[in-house]
């Protein structure tokens, strides 16, 4: 990765952030990606300094990885039902949403942008996390409580790796930090407020296609250690029960097979690589399925893997020996 200089997003102003977003010259840093971001909004800028303070950025770059803009689309519809659009390299990839969504609708396009552009890495749809070098993927359904957990997780002593994109070098399997917010919709929202009184969050967009939504701004750590990697030791599936105990359950590499390669966004593109990284990825990780309802219960079930990967690298070097 190129060095930068010391500058992060909180060193600038939010006037000194809004002109450089507003005249296309504002440049962050997340992980291995440089977004060249511009947006006459003042709430997205607002957003932008709430949730990347600790993220390095430029001004007028001489380089980027992606240009996006979000802005009025020009349409008549600006004039009685405001809307916002996002653009990558000058193009629209979707439709127009209502404008009080355009901070998310920025963080949604970026997410866009690396699934569809990023396929020097297998891409999974999945939350990732590390501890002691060592990463937990999370891929999991619309629904199932994987941001709250991942957002719990980050938030007691878990590096946040990424809560929607996992991504894996396709010859060392180790995943990318992206160090982003956390997207967290309806009654997560209020759960995590309590869970954390003083995160920071971006502000909420109301009526969106998934309710209620607001992102929360990565921990202090894991922005700070973005380009440390980390190697997988884990899948588990999580699913969030109401008035679940918690319930750890192993289940057979051939099982997570097929759940793996539907979650990954260039399986397809990738071909015989893809196969191949999701069959060394299962060689190398312990896999589960994962119940729970109260987040407390959830954060010792993973002390408890945290705990126990020492002892799991031993018995898989013992199998490995024996064979």
């Amino acid at each position: 990765m190129k060095e930068e200089t010391a500058v992060v997003v909180g060193d600038l102003s939010l006037q000194q952030l809004h002109d450089a977003l507003k005249q296309g010259v504002f440049a962050v840093r997340t992980g291995p990606l440089l977004f060249r971001i511009q947006s006459d909004f003042e709430d997205v800028a607002r957003s932008i300094h709430a949730l990347y303070s600790g993220h390095p950025c430029q001004i007028a770059p001489e380089f980027s990885d992606f240009h996006v803009e979000v802005r009025a689309p020009l349409n008549l519809r600006r004039w009685f039902r405001p809307q916002a659009e996002f653009f990558i390299d000058g193009e629209p990839p979707f439709e127009p949403l209502p404008r009080d969504q355009a901070p998310a609708l920025l963080e949604w396009g970026m997410n866009w942008t690396i699934a569809a552009s990023c396929h020097q890495w297998f891409t999974l749809h999945a939350a990732s996390l590390e501890r002691d070098g060592l990463a937990v993927i999370l891929p999991a359904p619309p629904g199932s409580g994987k941001s709250t957990l991942c957002a719990a997780l980050a938030l007691r002593g878990w590096r946040l790796l990424s809560d929607e994109l996992t991504l894996l070098d396709p010859n060392s399997l180790c995943a990318n930090a992206l160090a982003r917010p956390i997207n967290l919709k309806n009654a997560s929202i209020d759960l995590m407020r309590k869970f954390a009184p003083t995160a920071i969050w971006s502000p909420e967009s109301y009526d969106t296609q998934k309710g209620r939504v607001a992102h929360l701004c990565p921990p202090v750590d894991s922005v700070r250690r973005m380009a440390d990697k980390a190697e997988p030791r884990w899948v588990v599936f999580p699913k969030y029960v109401p008035d679940a105990d918690p319930l750890l359950t192993p289940r057979s590499k051939t099982q997570t097979f097929m759940p793996l390669a539907e979650n990954a966004f260039n399986y397809g593109t990738l071909g015989e690589p893809g196969f191949d990284a999701i069959a060394r990825l299962l060689d190398q990780c312990s896999c589960y399925d994962f119940i729970y309802s109260r987040l407390e219960d959830a954060l010792e079930v993973f002390e408890w893997l945290a705990a126990t990967s020492g002892l799991n690298a031993q018995g898989q070097q013992s199998s490995a020996e024996a064979q």
